[in-house]
């Protein structure tokens, strides 16, 4: 549950947990030398969100850069005249 705090511009998280699952959590902050259980929980819950949303994002740039590559393979844009150019160039060099 999330409540709003009147005061800040924060919010309070709340989670029911197994016991055993509490004191995996408590003993792994403690280990990583951090403040408290919330501060790792939160350390720990932000690198796993910025994670998926990151693999998330690249997982849309390479559906829109495919779709982007078929439809230019399929329906490939005229030659532009600086196109044009450098096949005349390309083909007088290799025909001398």
């Amino acid at each position: 549950m999330i409540t709003k705090s009147k005061k800040s511009d924060t919010a309070r998280l709340e989670a029911r947990l197994p016991k055993e699952q509490k004191m995996l959590f408590k003993r792994a902050a403690r280990l990583g030398g951090y403040g408290s259980l919330s501060d790792f929980v939160l350390t720990s819950a932000r690198e796993k969100a910025d994670k998926i949303i990151a693999e998330n994002k690249k997982v849309l740039a390479s559906k829109r850069d495919s779709e982007i590559f078929f439809d230019a393979i399929t329906s490939p844009p005229k030659p532009n005249a600086a196109l044009n150019k450098a096949v005349k160039n390309y083909n007088s060099l290799i025909s001398e």
